[in-house]
């Protein structure tokens, strides 16, 4: 089990900046990946990015590479959303979610079985 908190979302006008944080508390010490999703008002939930345990696993959606950076401190159990070049179809509800590896191996899952309450990004023009 893995309980997740989003923090850093808010309104912010086009081209402009917001990192997220996602604080991850769980007993013990299994490994696990983290993702990023979002969800438009009308939309369908989307995948922005994912991240390994070591780091050396990440992928992004077409959508937002080159403007977003997915990171993680496993010493602070906190996983990171840099955005940049915000745009106005960037306005979301955004995720945090994470998966245990049953069996480690360092790689971002196709399924993630933990979510946090959600941040709203709000991009203006």
């Amino acid at each position: 089990q893995v309980q997740l908190q989003e923090f850093g979302g808010g309104s912010v006008q086009t081209g402009g900046s917001l990192t997220l944080s996602c604080l991850a508390s769980r007993r013990g010490s299994s490994k696990y990946a983290m993702g990023w999703f979002r969800r438009a008002p009308g939309k369908e939930r989307e995948y922005v990015a994912g991240i390994s345990w070591t780091g050396n696993g990440l992928e992004y959606a077409d959508s937002v590479k080159g403007r977003f950076t997915i990171s993680r401190d496993n010493a602070k159990n906190t996983g990171y959303l840099q955005m940049n070049n915000l745009q106005p179809e960037d306005t979301a509800i955004y995720y945090c979610a994470a998966q245990l590896y049953g069996s480690y191996s360092d790689y971002v899952p196709n399924e993630f079985s933990f979510w946090g309450q959600g941040t709203q990004v709000t991009v203006s023009s």
